[in-house]
């Protein structure tokens, strides 16, 4: 039986003030080859492969489950080798990735014959928001919402070249969960207007390359605030200002930090990881780059059984 090949980049969502809304595509990846087999098999490598289950618990597994019952379809075991480039629980989607796999991979396997922005719409649906899953199926710059009808809505956007982005993360791990659970069940009209206004901004900026937006493109009122207590450093980080950065902002729900800066000035990545240094922490630059495409799905052009090879 011969296999087929998957990557799903990694993405960063909220971008500051657009919560739930906004996200972009990275160029780090998950990557995995699939094919048909008499029971199920999940060999996993690459980052952080110890927290990731090579048994039925997988998430790529489970979400493909989740469309075969969807569709009243019968899902047929697979033999299923992953590696991973995805840090895991810092912010970078990691179990959007996952999902979006997942649902390809139903697909694929079921013979749905979906378009993108149905694979979206799934995605979106099991996710339950719609920001790191429309950037792992569209690529790029994403805005992306839920209609009335349920049904997930995106539009992706490219980055002007004179911005470079990058991702600084921290040596400790953030679960959503946490995250999510300090946020609170409503906002003022004031916060939610001061939102409202820098998402705008932002998407203007991103869309014609205005440098003099930032930082204030980037405020926030809606999470990030709320998160200052678990991500040590985030309030001197988000407050950087130097020549060439355009400012920063949470990815996801953190802990690692997006970094918009302009190019010739990489070094201001620098900045961030000082700050966390100075609360304790060690961390990495990731240059990962916005990822221009969504998922990719075809037939492996290699017959090894092993997991493949990262790019």
């Amino acid at each position: 039986m011969s296999w087929t090949q998957l990557r799903v980049p990694a993405s960063s969502a909220n971008l500051g003030p657009g919560f739930d809304a906004l996200g972009l595509a990275l160029n780090l990846f998950l990557d995995c080859r699939f094919r048909r087999s008499d029971r199920l098999s999940i060999q996993v490598a690459g980052r952080d492969a110890a927290q990731i289950p090579a048994t039925d618990e997988n998430l790529i597994w489970q979400t493909a489950l989740t469309v075969g019952r969807d569709t009243r379809s019968e899902l047929p075991p697979v033999e299923l080798l992953i590696e991973n480039q995805i840090p895991i629980g810092k912010g970078l989607g990691s179990s959007a990735a996952a999902l979006t796999a997942g649902v390809v991979m139903a697909d694929h396997l079921l013979g749905l014959n979906w378009k993108p922005l149905r694979i979206l719409d799934e995605a979106a649906r099991i996710e339950g928001h719609p920001d790191n899953v429309a950037a792992c199926v569209l690529g790029s710059i994403v805005a992306s919402a839920v209609d009335s009808g349920g049904m997930a809505r995106a539009v992706r956007i490219e980055l002007p070249r004179r911005f470079g982005v990058a991702v600084v993360v921290p040596d400790f791990v953030l679960p959503t969960t946490e995250a999510r659970a300090v946020l609170p069940s409503t906002y003022s009209s004031k916060d939610a207007i001061f939102n409202v206004q820098r998402a705008a901004l932002l998407i203007a900026a991103l869309a014609t390359g205005s440098a003099h937006a930032f930082p204030a493109a980037l405020e926030d009122r809606l999470h990030q605030p709320y998160r200052l207590p678990l991500v040590p450093g985030l309030a001197e980080t988000l407050k950087l200002r130097a020549p060439g950065l355009l400012g920063c902002a949470l990815s996801g729900a953190g802990p690692s930090v997006l970094v918009f800066y302009e190019r010739g000035f990489e070094d201001v990545c620098g900045l961030v990881r000082q700050v966390f240094q100075i609360h304790g922490h060690d961390s990495e630059v990731l240059w990962t780059e916005i990822c221009d495409h969504g998922y990719e799905c075809r037939a492996s052009e290699s017959s090894s059984s092993s997991p493949p090879a990262t790019a």
